[in-house]
């Protein structure tokens, strides 16, 4: 049986996010504002099937997906690019593989107790976010 992801996350933590953004060369005023944010995450999940949430006060993400279905995303209010995504599962990792004009780019989630693990990926840049259970 796969790790549990529903429920609402609140961000504690976030390592190496500025650099990250970079390597997405999102612009330097959307880089501020960004750090200064903290993140909440939504997790309804249905065996495989996932739809998640990732809301701020200055921009919200939605993507759903069903794990080892590789599907077409736009970034939108990212850094607005379309990429080939594909999830699997690593044991209870999550872990995403976002195929286009960045190069190593994706992400991964676990939990650990009552704390969400995200870790992000562009070339070789790494973020890790720590979000705690709130429901």
């Amino acid at each position: 049986m796969p790790a549990d992801f529903n429920g609402r996350w609140e961000m504690e933590s976030n390592e190496n996010f500025e650099d990250y953004m970079k390597a997405l060369d999102i612009d330097f005023a959307t880089r501020k504002i960004a750090l200064h944010l903290s993140q909440t995450k939504v997790f309804v999940q249905n065996g495989d099937k996932f739809e998640t949430k990732t809301l701020s006060t200055f921009r919200n993400y939605e993507v759903s997906f069903t794990v080892g279905e590789e599907f077409e995303e736009t970034t939108k209010g990212l850094d607005n690019r379309v990429v080939k995504t594909l999830v699997t599962w690593d044991g209870d990792k999550l872990v995403c593989v976002q195929k286009g004009e960045k190069p190593n780019r994706g992400w991964k989630h676990w939990i650990v107790g009552d704390k969400l693990h995200m870790e992000l990926t562009c070339g070789d840049k790494v973020c890790h976010q720590v979000f705690k259970k709130k429901d």
